[in-house]
């Protein structure tokens, strides 16, 4: 068959690749483990189920590109308002820019450079942006398309940008610098004009010191013609553009940080470093006419008021039917150390303080005009918080906040963990908006969103996502995430299941968490039963069931001893380190998943059989949504605390609830409230553990040290990276010798001898090199209809579960007949002696049935459990046993796909063949799996920690995609990424943004349509008509040419070496998107015949320049000519 040869294609080229590459196999291999893909074992029958499962799935379906990025933006540093299209634009310390308008329209754009972004500013009405980033560099964006490019870039070489302005309607933008120059460069050509504005020349001769740097450049109201220049010392220039001086100078001894008009342009204000407000007047500039320290106390001898914090910046916007409004940020006094940040608002004699909750980095008035020579009429004042964005109603007394449409409150408390849910059941987003939306807070204002700005639509994409958060402070929050938007549905608080911990009470509880005791680590819903799960980093377990009635009722729980019990366990000495560094020193903001596991040190007896939190005993009020079924907790055992649970998983149609650690596994039954089976790992083997141990002796597993040594040097780095996968099973031995020699050494050696064969032989290693901590994790469990053992005839309930060394085994699940028994009789979970094995931790499983579909595990349909209804109450349980309902027959055998962090295999059920093996990678580790659908088939997801995004086909494992894509530069990316069905996935970007790609190509060819307008055509309003008498005596400003003045024909060309202009790329991204058609190669064309153009225009400007200076060299000499032409030679 024609796929056959492509996968030999496909084996030539992983075997001719380098044998370190992260995508293929080794190559190097022999059997089992060596080539990258190929059937495994000779078995003839199970041969056969290959030929008949046709896969539909090729590399053409696969592409990667970010879609949307969710949250607050982080670090933020820049705000800017369009008046007319009315979008915001937030600048950030890391180079982003995140454009918003309406609900829905949110775009990310991104500096090369990384720099942080100083300044924006709108071309109002023109759908083009201008930002001042840290390095120097002036860009212009173009948000005419939807997904912004840069046009022009301007980069200054001599002088460091510290402020911009653009006037209103006009293509000259003014750039202050840190000399106190003042530079005026061409929007359109984005080319610097020779009219420069010199500090020296702005103030007086007499001034015998530097007035530093530019802080402030507007242009007065009345007079376009006269640009206001504001010096950090306390220096106020007005400067006359046409005649090249200065109007007139203000000198004040308080360092200037902001300077603001009033729209008669006859007086302005300033804001000060002493926390004073002065405002001044054009006809008698020699001393302000008024100053304020608004928040100053008044002294009783008649003194000046005590100086305050600075007033950081100062806004003075007029109304026409009232007094106008004052608004600054700052300015409060010192005494009050413990204040928090605000923002003042003075109307009239009316003084309101609106606190914030966090620093405040920048605000803007919004006004109903964009003209500043008319009453501005100020209705809303956006604040940028270091943490959040809040945007106030000027027009009520009492001035109430908006509601915020944008989900920038991912981060209220930080994220932990992350879940995504693509094409889950249609009713489920209603259901939760309905119990999520009885929690609104009251009290906003009842104005519309005034940031309403560009065009959204649905586009083709209708199913419906959602998306689980887990955060520190133990709340989840659920997101309808459908068409690439987010928006909150519902919110549930874990932590109300325990008792409030008192204040000083930590070191006598059995705490093994300092901070966040109630974070959360795992979770595992099944969207159509509405089970929830929860796993706490204080090793719990809350099972949750969804009701649509408030109910009062107590908690159930139990408690669950986990211990690893191996008689003489030999203790480590004390000099040697332990694996895992002080994770809080690196990471501070993870401390909620590394936070200390030892023993807390505590007065009195040992502990044991404690809980390490205490669950509310009282009948507790239980609103609608998910209500607490079961809280199961982890206990300490003789002075060692509960481990944190390494893996989850639960199955409603089962009702049992499964979870594991390094020490063990345990299965409890959430119907009858009962623990099934709390049992080291060693003893789930039985019989059939590969490892022949020695009684009263430790298990050595120095074998598998080895396969996860690549992992082990990572958590030197990343101390927090396999906390999830495993939490502490790592050799102490090794990681004290020089690990990264002995590492890269076992990254190189070929893992080629097979490895049932090394399991006994690594047991004949003397006692001395035995390794200290040989606990096995488990990583992975998945409840299905499966083959239990080889001579199965039919599938019966499993419990598949997988451990931190690769082993997998698989646990009977024997469930009372009938549904009437379910209650009463015992469920038994029994070893079913199965164990199969991989390379490095289990991450994920799936099956699939006879003809290559993914089978579900079964579900029991959603029930209220609290309904008013009788009948409901006593209706029989319904079960969906086989799912998709087309394979109700299953088949005689099944494929078991099982990935862990180093291969991924195919087995046959139930002869156990292992039909497909895939090396993953040799040096690095998978940090997450999952197996997807797309496109009406299935295929296996993985994320490398090099940074790799693969797809490999199913059954057969080809690989269909490999992109180094996405580098693991913070633990966040790797404990957050998941990915889900129809090609997509998430990870938080920053800790407060998530950020959503696609690795399918229909999504990508899709974007577009999905993706909103940043830019609508709008009429700009017109101008007031001014009065005659206005406009006779009110200034020349109408008749102001900046064309004529700052234009290369007047003021020349600007020296090149003060700035160079780069071109922009423009659309380049489109160009890459079709990259491989004739549209790319159009699109290509046309670039190089710019690039061409622009080169000859380079080449023009230099012959024009090289002419002009050649025509004023021979013009100057002429000059000395004629002066000297008459003289004789002794009056030289």
């Amino acid at each position: 068959m024609k796929k056959f040869n492509f996968r030999k294609v496909l084996d030539g080229l992983t075997a001719s690749s380098p044998g370190g590459s992260s995508g293929g196999g080794s190559g190097g291999g022999s059997g089992a483990g060596g080539g990258s893909v190929h059937p495994g074992g000779t078995a003839g029958a199970a041969g056969t189920p290959r030929d008949e499962i046709q896969e539909t799935l090729t590399s053409d379906y696969f592409q990667i590109c970010k879609t949307v990025r969710h949250g607050f933006p982080y670090l933020p540093t820049a705000l800017a308002f369009d008046p007319v299209q009315k979008i915001l634009a937030i600048g950030t310390r890391t180079g982003a820019i995140r454009i918003l308008g309406r609900p829905g329209v949110d775009c990310y754009c991104q500096h090369e450079s990384g720099a942080a972004v100083l300044q924006l500013q709108f071309l109002i009405n023109e759908g083009a942006l201008v930002s001042a980033c840290a390095d120097d560099a002036l860009h212009l964006w173009n948000l005419r398309q939807k997904r912004p490019a840069i046009l022009h870039s301007l980069k200054f070489n001599r002088e460091r940008i510290t402020y911009c302005h653009l006037p209103f309607q006009s293509k000259w933008l003014y750039v202050g610098t840190e000399r106190g120059n003042t530079h005026i460069v061409n929007i359109e050509s984005f080319i610097l004009s020779g009219y420069v504005i010199m500090w020296n020349k702005a103030i007086e001769l007499s001034t015998k010191t530097h007035p530093g740097p530019v802080v402030h450049l507007s242009d007065s109201p009345r007079d376009e013609g006269k640009l206001l220049i504001g010096y950090e010392n306390g220096t106020v220039v007005l400067w006359d553009l046409r005649s090249k001086r200065a109007d007139l100078r203000a000198y004040y001894d308080e360092a200037i940080h902001s300077v603001a008009w009033h729209h008669e342009g006859k007086q302005f204000m300033c804001s000060h470093s002493d926390g004073s407000l002065t405002l001044w007047n054009l006809k008698s500039p020699n001393r302000p006419f008024q100053t304020t320290i608004p928040h100053g106390k008044v002294q009783r001898d008649g003194k000046k008021p005590e100086s305050c914090k600075p007033i950081l910046k100062v806004e003075y916007k007029t109304c026409k039917n009232s007094e106008p409004f004052v608004i600054f940020s700052g300015g409060l006094s010192y005494d009050k150390a413990c204040r928090r940040p605000s923002l003042t608002i003075m109307h009239g004699k009316a003084i309101t303080v609106l606190e914030m909750d966090h620093p405040i980095v920048d605000f803007l008035t919004l006004c109903e005009t964009p003209y500043p020579n008319e009453f501005q009429e100020p209705y809303a004042v956006v604040v940028l918080l270091e943490k959040d964005l809040i945007v106030v109603d000027l027009t009520q007394s009492n001035f109430p906040i908006f509601e915020n449409p944008y989900p920038i409150d991912i981060h209220e408390s930080p994220v932990t963990c992350t879940e995504y849910f693509a094409d889950c059941p249609p009713d489920l987003i209603p259901v939760l908006y309905s119990v999520g939306a009885k929690h609104k807070k009251q009290g906003y204002s009842n104005k519309e969103w005034p940031i309403s700005g560009g065009a959204w639509n649905l586009g083709a994409q209708t199913y419906p996502e959602i998306i689980i958060t887990g955060h520190a402070d133990g709340s989840v929050k659920f997101w309808d995430a459908s068409a690439i938007t987010l928006q909150m549905l519902y919110k549930l608080k874990t932590s109300k299941v325990f008792e409030k911990q008192k204040v000083g009470e930590g070191k006598a509880t059995a705490e093994i968490v300092e901070e966040d005791p109630f974070a959360v680590q795992m979770m595992y819903w099944c969207p159509e039963s509405r089970i929830f799960c929860v796993a706490g980093v204080s090793a719990y377990v809350v099972v949750y069931r969804f009701s649509k009635h408030e109910v009062n009722t107590e908690i159930a729980s139990l408690e669950v001893r986990l211990q690893y019990e191996v008689e003489d366990i030999i203790t480590p000495e004390p000099e040697i380190i332990p694996p895992f560094p002080d994770a809080s020193s690196q990471l501070p903001s993870l401390k909620s998943l590394s936070g200390s596991t030892n023993t807390v040190a505590c007065e009195g007896t040992m502990k044991d059989s404690i809980p390490c939190l205490s669950v509310k005993t009282r009948p507790v009020r239980m609103p609608p949504g998910y209500q607490a079924d079961l809280v199961i907790q982890l206990v300490w055992v003789d002075g060692e605390p509960p481990q944190q649970i390494t893996s989850l998983a639960v199955n409603s149609a089962y009702g049992l609830v499964a979870f594991g650690n390094c020490n063990g596994l345990a299965v409890v039954d959430f119907m009858q409230k009962t623990v099934l089976l709390s049992m080291g790992t060693l003893d789930l083997y039985g019989s059939s553990d590969p490892y022949q141990r020695q009684p009263r002796s430790p298990r050595k597993s120095k074998q598998f040290a080895a396969d996860n040594f690549c992992m082990r040097g990572l958590s030197n780095f990343y101390p927090d990276l396999t906390k999830r996968i495993r939490t502490s099973y790592q050799s102490l031995t090794e990681l004290s010798d020089s690990p990264v020699s002995l590492e890269l050494e076992r990254c190189k050696s070929p893992t080629s001898e097979n490895r049932e064969n090394s399991f006994s032989r690594s047991r004949s290693s003397s006692v001395s090199s035995i390794d200290r901590d040989s606990k096995e994790a488990i990583t992975a469990l998945y409840f299905m209809e499966s083959f239990a053992r080889k001579n199965d005839s039919a599938v019966s309930p499993c419990l598949w579960v997988g451990t931190g060394l690769g082993m997998v085994l698989i646990l009977s699940l024997n469930l009372p007949a009938s549904d009437d028994l379910r209650q009463s009789e015992p469920v038994m979970v029994s070893p079913s002696g199965t164990v199969l094995t991989l390379k490095g931790a289990v991450l994920t499983f799936a099956c699939l049935d006879c003809m290559g579909t993914l089978t579900h595990p079964p579900y029991e349909v959603w029930r209220d459990p609290h309904s008013a209804d009788d009948g409901e109450k006593t209706r029989k349980r319904k079960l969906v046993m086989h799912s998709p309902s087309s394979s109700q027959d299953m088949g005689d055998h099944q494929f078991a796909v099982i990935c862990s962090e180093k291969q991924a295999k195919v087995f046959s059920l139930p002869s156990q063949t292992c039909l497909y093996v895939h090396n993953i990678t040799e040096t690095s580790f998978l940090l997450r799996a999952d197996v997807v659908t797309l496109c009406n088939s299935v295929c296996l997801a993985c994320f490398c920690a090099n940074g790799h995004i693969m797809t490999l086909s199913l059954p057969s494992l080809r690989p269909l995609l490999d992109i180094n894509y996405l580098p693991v530069t913070d633990m966040r990316i790797a404990r957050t990424f998941c990915f889900t069905n129809e090609g997509q996935a998430l990870y938080l970007s920053s800790p407060t943004e998530i950020q959503r790609l696609t690795y399918s190509q229909e999504m990508c060819d899709n974007l577009q349509d999905m993706l909103g307008d940043l830019f609508t055509p709008v009429e700009t309003p017109e101008a007031q008509n001014r009065g005659f008498l206005k406009g006779l005596f009110g200034g020349s400003g109408q008749a102001f040419d900046r064309e004529e003045l700052f234009g290369e024909a007047t003021a020349g060309k600007a020296s090149r070496s003060l700035a160079q202009h780069i071109p922009g790329s423009g659309g380049i991204e489109g160009v890459r998107g079709a990259a491989g058609g004739v549209i790319g190669d159009l699109t290509r064309a046309r670039i190089a015949l710019d690039e061409r153009g622009q080169k000859l225009g380079e080449l023009d400007e230099r012959t024009a320049s090289m002419m002009a200076s050649a025509e004023a060299f021979s013009k100057h000499a002429h000059e000395v000519m004629l002066k000297y032409k008459d003289k004789k030679w002794y009056q030289f």
